[in-house]
């Protein structure tokens, strides 16, 4: 049997590797803290779940738009009004299974060999393997050069060729928890006007988990760059909905067409009842989520002050997401190494840096999605085996 070459360019996502690893420890007996995941380790508010229940008792049981059904994709609409003052047509919206799906169809529909797409790195680890599937070159965005891990505008534009066909964004970051401020997107943006023929994802999936009272500098700020701009976002970090597997994507009209396409050749369409708690999350209250992004906050001191206590650990402090990016070259291990000691000899998961691009060998994500008491345990349990 004999499958098409490009199948073994595809990458894969290491959190996932490691919780299986962390899951067959816990099967053993070992206990396992886990800082590896990335999702909220909060419940699904009520009124969203309710919302959904009650659609499956009122017989929402059959297929919907493949674009998403006209209801949730006019409270994405009525969201994006809210929270951006930005006038977003529904038929522009697709309702995806998740974040990937537009990540996807995005990569497969600028890249092909002969072509260049430029991602962060370290970044999301699907943007490279996308990138390698369809054949075109990766050219990756060093997030490592400034101590905050926040973008160089600058940079960016400099990678740009002619041969340059799509630039993906993430902001706030994962797996660096960077937050890239307004002023640097301003810049970007007024450049990005000199290269008509690159396309732009910005991955904001992270934008309502922003800490310091600071807001989230959203590419629907520039309507100049809509023709050629791909919004993704959705429900999972926002709302906790991490396995509902619900999403949206925001495309260039005239890429709504083949969009459709790849959702009915791909999965046809998103559950219908499930659309209806997104409608309900997104035209809720929302004090819920102010709660979860208060204790966010709290997490984040206390994981980042606990590292920087780690004999030859160095933790910038996060400015979005719930992730901490810590450098731990001073440990003498590499993040390959120290990953696999916290997991086998402290009851740790953590992901090693080099899961999200080749520049990060001397980094390890940590999760903060987790309780403090789980954080501080954690803490204690990692700095024993360095001693």
């Amino acid at each position: 049997m004999k499958i098409v070459e490009n199948v073994n360019r595809l990458g894969t996502e290491a959190a996932f590797k490691v919780f299986a690893e962390a899951k067959k420890l816990e099967k053993e007996g070992k206990e396992i803290i886990h800082l590896n995941l990335g999702q909220p380790d909060f419940k699904t508010s009520n009124h969203i779940v309710d919302a959904t229940i009650k659609a499956l008792k009122d017989g929402h049981h059959g297929y919907v738009l493949p674009q998403g059904t006209i209801e949730c994709r006019e409270a994405v609409s009525r969201k994006i009004k809210s929270l951006y003052n930005a006038d977003i047509s529904s038929e522009r919206i697709v309702i995806m299974p998740g974040g990937k799906p537009t990540m996807y169809y995005a990569i497969t529909l600028f890249g092909e060999p002969g072509t260049e797409i430029i991602y962060p790195d370290p970044g999301f680890p699907i943007y490279e393997s996308m990138i390698n599937y369809t054949g075109a070159k990766a050219v990756p965005i060093n997030m490592l050069e400034n101590k905050d891990f926040s973008i160089n505008p600058e940079k960016i534009l400099s990678l740009i060729n002619k041969n340059t066909r799509l630039i993906i964004l993430n902001n706030p970051n994962n797996p660096t928890g960077a937050f890239t401020e307004k002023n640097k997107i301003d810049q970007l943006a007024e450049g990005l006007k000199n290269f008509p023929h690159v396309a732009i994802l910005s991955d904001e999936i992270y934008s309502r988990q922003i800490f310091d009272g600071k807001k989230m500098p959203t590419f629907f700020n520039y309507p100049d760059l809509y023709d050629r701009l791909i919004i993704l976002d959705g429900w999972s970090k926002t709302y906790s909905m991490t396995g509902w597997r619900l999403g949206w994507g925001v495309w260039p009209e005239k890429l709504i067409e083949h969009v459709v396409k790849f959702c009915i050749n791909n999965h046809a369409c998103v559950n219908a009842a499930v659309q209806f708690g997104g409608i309900a999350a997104l035209d809720g209250p929302e004090n819920e989520l102010n709660t979860m992004l208060e204790k966010f906050a709290l997490r984040r001191k206390l994981i980042v002050d606990g590292l920087n206590n780690l004999k030859g650990v160095e933790c910038s402090l996060p400015g979005g997401a719930f992730y901490a990016f810590p450098n731990i070259k001073g440990t003498g291990m590499t993040g390959e190494e120290f990953t696999r000691k916290c997991l086998h000899e402290a009851g740790v998961a953590v992901v090693q840096g080099r899961a999200f691009g080749k520049l990060a060998e001397d980094y390890v994500r940590f999760s903060f999605a987790a309780s403090r008491e789980n954080i501080t345990k954690a803490l204690e349990k990692i700095s024993k085996i360095l001693q």
